[in-house]
């Protein structure tokens, strides 16, 4: 269509890059304060690596149940709301129409344009537009449990192999600053990208994110040395 206007914009981003954001932080800062913890603890490296592959697999398992639990509930209750609607549709479509009508002209619209809206949305797709307009269920928003678990595990298990990879990279003497300082490094530009990428500040994202992974790992480090020496 010419002179068609064509807009970007962030919401059809908001289900994925929520499951992935959470999934690789949490994958980075639980990861990295275990081998912290148990390095601060005098576990051997060997021990230290054991403990985080251990770390990465139960919580890329434990992150797909969550989202996928959390999120099918969320969609069962859309699919309820939808057949509630559906059944209400087939008893009362005069009703429906004068409902659709009433929120139109809630919204500005004069009666008529409302009352006119509202028959030819309902003749497009009844269910439709009573789902976007009366229930805010739309296909962008809608929920995606399999998605969202799978996004999670597997944002969780690149988070989490990050820590791992500089155990492996550094001497057991240098453990805890290299996997601390990599970490909040992977941290910081996470925080920053999922900022930009959501369209918010991105020093405020990566500041935001840096700060809870540094006093995540400090209270980590404190609770295994306090371990290790008591052992």
């Amino acid at each position: 269509m010419p002179g068609r206007h064509h807009e970007r914009h962030r919401t059809d981003r908001i289900g994925w890059l929520r499951a992935a954001v959470l999934g690789a932080n949490d994958g980075i800062v639980s990861t990295a304060s275990l081998v912290v913890g148990v390095a601060a603890a005098h576990g051997p490296p060997g021990s230290v690596m054991v403990a985080g592959i251990a770390g990465l697999v139960a919580g890329a398992m434990s992150m797909a149940a969550g989202e996928y639990v959390s999120v099918r509930s969320q969609a069962d209750s859309e699919q309820a709301a939808l057949d509630l609607e559906r059944a209400e549709l087939a008893a009362d479509d005069p009703g429906e129409r004068r409902e659709l009508t009433a929120i139109y002209v809630g919204r500005g619209l004069d009666y008529a344009l409302a009352k006119q809206v509202a028959e030819q949305l309902m003749a497009h797709d009844a269910l439709g537009a009573h789902a976007r307009d009366e229930l805010g269920i739309s296909e962008t928003l809608k929920a995606r449990p399999i998605q969202a678990a799978v996004t999670s595990a597997a944002s969780f298990a690149v988070g989490a192999a990050l820590p791992l990879l500089a155990v492996a990279a550094v001497p057991a003497s240098s453990l805890i600053p290299a996997v601390s300082g990599a970490s909040l490094v992977c941290l910081a530009i996470l925080g920053g990208v999922a900022a930009r990428v959501g369209g918010a500040g991105v020093a405020k994202g990566a500041l935001r994110v840096t700060f809870w992974g540094a006093l995540a790992m400090a209270i980590t480090a404190g609770v295994g040395a306090l371990f290790g020496t008591v052992v």
